[in-house]
């Protein structure tokens, strides 16, 4: 098992991309905090880590908030004994045309998925450089922090700053051995992508820019967070890796 001894935080781990990392880090050796805006959200992801055999906790908060990603960590450390691999999962989008997005809106989307993405990384990092012995930083980014995907603007913004954001971090983490990558998916199927589950007409429009023909699952993210979580990641920081079946380079919009 490539994660064995290893506790791994994976935030907005109740459902889709999160809980599959966890459940699939678990599988391969690893204590799992699981995280999400409420505990009750995260029964099903900590009744299925703890099948495995693994150690398992629930720490709640909200992302968006600085106070909350401070708790989160210190409650998560407290629970475990350390943390060694942190997956900064949540996110949101909104749908909203350039001209209708609201000032509240545009908040929402920023911070949860930039600014709870660096404040909860912070927070970590100052566990890391205290503990010592190192760590992994993997972000779910999103083909977007490269293509455009119009009505979607704050999302694109949130993970262009990601991508950054990961990029600066890299570098200024790395004298204390924490490696920073992201993850970046295409069309995968979860509750986010529900409108294009749900729509015949759409979903055959995007396949037809997939060059393998399928949607992604939460699966094949969590073997690539498995991967970068694991010692044979060990040289790599600064990394984007896609998980988009091609799309990024087959992409027309409809």
């Amino acid at each position: 098992m490539r994660l064995e001894g290893r506790i791994a935080l994976v935030t907005g781990s109740a459902q889709g991309i999160g809980k599959a990392i966890a459940l699939r880090m678990a599988q391969e050796g690893a204590d799992i905090v699981i995280h999400d805006l409420s505990t009750e959200r995260c029964a099903q992801t900590l009744e299925l880590v703890q099948a495995t055999g693994r150690r398992a906790c629930v720490v709640a908060g909200d992302i968006s908030k600085v106070e909350d990603d401070n708790r989160l960590i210190e409650e998560a450390v407290q629970q475990m004994g350390h943390i060694d691999i942190l997956v900064n999962n949540a996110g949101i989008e909104k749908n909203a045309p350039f001209w209708d997005t609201s000032e509240e809106e545009y908040d929402r989307v920023l911070h949860v998925n930039l600014k709870g993405a660096f404040f909860v990384t912070q927070a970590f990092a100052r566990h890391v450089r205290e503990a010592g012995g190192g760590g992994k930083v993997i972000n779910i980014s999103s083909v977007h922090e490269e293509l455009p995907f119009p009505h979607f603007s704050s999302y694109c913004a949130s993970k262009g700053g990601m991508k950054m954001m990961m990029r600066n971090l890299s570098i200024e983490l790395a004298p204390f051995g924490i490696t920073v990558n992201n993850i970046a998916p295409g069309a995968i199927e979860t509750p986010i992508n529900a409108h294009l589950l749900n729509s015949p007409e759409l979903l055959t429009g995007l396949l037809n820019n997939i060059p393998l023909k399928r949607l992604g699952k939460p699966d094949d993210v969590a073997g690539v967070a498995v991967f970068l979580a694991s010692a044979d990641a060990d040289y790599i920081t600064g990394s984007t890796l896609r998980v988009d079946g091609g799309l990024m380079w087959n992409y027309a919009e409809q």
